[in-house]
């Protein structure tokens, strides 16, 4: 406890040395009564209208999301609540985006109310799901995650789709705090004035809440009441947030992680000191991305610097969620269905995924089928795409019925569970040390990290003895903490930060016919190795212990499926990205129609999944025409609410 408030004693040093190391650089500190009576030089009007109402704004911003997210987590008995962690903060910013790129009269004026509009609707699916569940932690956070998922996919897919927005959108969902004048400052002082107030007249049938349904009912406290109240001022200050200084994430999260970790556990203190623990962490991130800006002449969001410390604690808290025990409606069929007929299904969609793919055009005036002259001119441009995309899709659907198998977790993939967020470190590792890196270049390096991150969860999962729902929160913080280096990447705006932008949409349109054949063999090859894999995978799910006792050597097989499954992922993502929930639908499907064994699941998803993205990919290039949205994200769009309808099914 005392290390605890050493590190606060000295996190306040350091936030305030770091200010005025900044500040004084600018303007030497004698000469700073002058400009704030009169600023008239450069210098004085970049303190007074600039620096000093950045370190005010951050202050506040934090202050408003630690309470925000101290109010959620009481409210919800669940220490890793938080606005970013249940989607409110990807609502906020879904709203501010589409308004942005499609309503941008009604940002002008009213931002803060597209912003509180878009985290209320997150906020409101997000408890809708949790309340069949009696809002049970995993489930909530499942839910959240994947409600922010689907938010900033369509959030991205829309700021890629209109280039004249994107340097101004990226910034602002980076999490700016940079300032002009005090009107921000003014703003969320008053909204965080009357948030507080209000928080104090809910303060006791809040914590009597902690104390359970039922009692806090015989003590009378309005459950439905209390419960709305709280959510819409956590909504509302996260909301406000992210309308004035953009997305900032995990800042609630780890205002309350620290102030219980200082040995405070009275709801009441909590709820009072994670404002100013929330206030200290922002600024004190906001004086290191000053400070290194000033020495590197680098500038990074604010944002992506929180979000890097997110991920930790995000893992660090997972085992102190309590669990409880739902049981899961099962997918399998009462009747199986011959693994012949699904091939037969897949050669007779061949032909009208050829059609789509080679006649059918939008010239933006309206829906054209080409002539067989058109067609033939174009195929060189598309034949490449559409191959690409298939075994693109394949690979990640084979992988996600391999890992469902595997972990015994039938909401298991390479984009829930981390790979992909993996393969995306790779993929920017291998940029960064290899500045010349080709396309084989960016596979291994994808490859590599997809493995690695797979591993990494996997072990932590098993160490902690996590059950299947912590596994996905696991997969997710692994995935958030690579989105957050990936941000920190972009934000150098060189060429690299480019090719990073352009991976995490995900495009075919750089398939060549060198690469499109090289993913088609490995798609091939990778299946036809995971056919031998079939009697590791077909007992797997019956559990370790059985498998070891028919002989599977646990071990060696375990890292011989991770490894095929990591070498999948990276291939794949490095054309799809890492967001596109094919690995997910897709086996999901093949279990519902009927293909239950180990080879008829693992066939059946692999051609689900290359139809699904064939499709996906003359979506992605013909529904917005002239623009093209990212082919990952577009199946993502469609995969994330297919896994949110799963969660609240379950």
């Amino acid at each position: 406890m005392r290390v605890a408030w050493l590190v606060s004693g000295g996190s306040v040093l350091t936030a305030t040395a770091l200010f005025f190391l900044v500040a004084t650089q600018q303007l030497p500190l004698s000469d700073w009564p002058r400009a704030w009576s009169e600023a008239r030089t450069i210098n004085e009007i970049i303190l007074v209208y600039g620096m000093l109402p950045r370190a005010a704004v951050a202050i506040l911003a934090g202050a408003a999301l630690g309470l925000s997210g101290a109010l959620l987590q009481q409210l919800l008995r669940n220490p890793i609540a938080d606005p970013s962690t249940l989607g409110i903060s990807a609502g906020a910013q879904l709203a501010i985006v589409i308004a942005t790129l499609f309503y941008p009269d009604v940002v002008d004026g009213s931002r803060t109310s597209v912003a509180l509009f878009g985290a209320g609707v997150a906020a409101a699916i997000v408890f809708a799901l949790g309340w069949r569940a009696s809002f049970e932690p995993v489930t909530m956070i499942v839910s959240g995650l994947l409600v922010g998922v689907t938010s900033a996919a369509v959030s991205a897919a829309l700021t890629l789709a209109q280039g004249e927005y994107l340097m101004s959108l990226v910034t602002w969902n980076g999490g700016s705090l940079s300032q002009q004048d005090w009107a921000v400052t003014n703003a969320l002082s008053v909204e965080l004035f009357v948030a507080s107030a209000l928080t104090a007249l809910l303060i006791r049938p809040l914590l009597l809440l902690g104390l359970g349904d039922s009692s806090a009912r015989s003590l009378g406290v309005n459950l439905k009441g209390v419960r709305f109240g709280v959510a819409t001022i956590a909504t509302m200050l996260a909301g406000v947030v992210a309308a004035n200084v953009g997305l900032i994430s995990f800042v609630g999260l780890a205002a309350a992680a620290f102030v219980r970790g200082c040995g405070v556990r009275r709801g009441w203190a909590i709820i009072s000191l994670s404002p100013l623990a929330g206030g200290i962490f922002l600024w004190l991130c906001d004086g290191l991305v000053q400070a290194v800006a000033g020495v590197t002449g680098e500038t990074f969001p604010t944002g992506s610097i929180t979000a890097l410390v997110g991920g930790p604690i995000l893992l660090w808290l997972l085992p102190k969620v309590r669990t409880l025990s739902v049981s899961a409606q099962s997918n399998r069929p009462a009747v199986r269905v011959p693994l012949s007929k699904g091939i037969m299904v897949f050669f007779a969609l061949l032909p009208i995924i050829v059609a789509f793919a080679y006649f059918l055009a939008n010239t933006g005036q309206g829906w054209v089928f080409l002539s067989l002259s058109d067609a033939a001119d174009l195929a060189p441009l598309r034949w490449p795409r559409l191959i690409a995309a298939a075994g693109a899709g394949g690979l990640l659907a084979l992988t996600g019925a391999i890992l469902q198998r595997l972990t015994g977790n039938p909401m298991a993939s390479p984009e829930v569970i981390g790979v992909s967020g993996g393969a995306g470190l790779g993929f920017a590792a291998a940029l960064s040390l290899v500045p010349t890196a080709g396309p084989y270049t960016l596979v291994i390096g994808a490859a590599t990290g997809g493995f690695c991150a797979m591993v990494a969860v996997l072990a932590f999962a098993l160490r902690q003895n996590m059950p299947a729902g912590k596994l996905l929160l696991t997969g997710i913080a692994v995935s958030s903490l690579s989105s957050s280096v990936l941000a920190v990447l972009m934000a150098a705006g060189d060429q690299r930060a480019w090719q990073i932008l352009a991976w995490i949409g995900g495009t075919a349109s750089a398939a060549t016919p060198a690469t499109a054949i090289f993913l088609a063999l490995l798609a091939v090859s990778v299946l036809g190795l995971a056919m031998t894999m079939i009697r590791w995978l077909t007992l797997f799910p019956l559990g370790i212990p059985t498998a070891k006792s028919l002989g599977v050597p646990v071990g060696v097989s375990r890292a011989l499926i991770l490894a095929l499954c990591g070498l999948a992922t990276g291939a794949a993502s490095v054309l799809v990205g890492p967001l596109s929930f094919v690995g997910l639908i897709a086996p999901h499907i093949a279990i519902r129609a009927g293909f239950i064994s180990a080879r008829d699941h693992l066939v059946a998803s692999f051609l689900l999944g290359s139809i699904i993205m064939a499709f996906a990919d003359f979506g992605s290039r013909t529904l917005t025409f002239p623009y093209e949205l990212p082919l990952g994200l577009f199946a993502a769009m469609v995969g994330a609410p297919y896994l949110v309808w799963l969660v609240g099914r379950r």
